[in-house]
């Protein structure tokens, strides 16, 4: 079990506050940090330390792919445990991997690995996955998004 991180007043108030927009301007960082009442500095380090500490695994926008032109799909594989490692290793070399997780569940033991593949075209999709299996030699399951919801989950920070 990781050790607690204890969060100050101003910890809390950044996260509060940059889970609900981020300004569009010339120098937003300041912008924010003159509503939390601290020198932009401040904030920097202060993100940077709540990253470093992992109790902010991501810090930046999230886009909507599609609408840029581009193309994301969810991806599974039944990986063996005593290959997972180098499995791991083949996926997560390629640029188009968002990200990558471990699952395990009862319901649906069959798939163990599952990621986000983004690229500029479905045809980038096609050869990461390609490359995936000539390389790992195993087979990657698509599931492409068939309805998109929205669920906006803010998180308060409370003492």
């Amino acid at each position: 079990m990781r050790e607690a991180i204890e969060l100050d007043t101003i910890d809390r108030a950044i996260i509060d506050t940059l889970q609900g927009g981020f300004p569009i301007c010339e120098r937003p960082y300041a912008e924010v940090a003159g509503g939390l009442g601290i020198a932009e500095a401040d904030l920097l380090r202060r993100l940077q330390r709540l990253l470093v500490r992992r109790v902010l695994t991501r810090f930046g926008p999230l886009f909507q792919v599609e609408r840029m032109g581009g193309a994301f799909v969810l991806a599974a594989m039944r990986v063996p445990e005593s290959d997972w490692q180098r499995v791991l290793a083949v996926v997560n070399s390629l640029p188009a991997v968002a990200h990558n997780y471990r699952r395990e569940s009862e319901r649906n033991s069959e798939f163990n690995m599952w990621f986000v593949l983004a690229a500029e075209s479905e045809a980038g999709i096609d050869a990461a996955i390609g490359q995936i299996q000539q390389s790992s030699g195993l087979q990657v399951f698509s599931f492409p998004k068939l309805q998109e919801y929205f669920v906006e989950m803010k998180l308060p920070v409370r003492p």
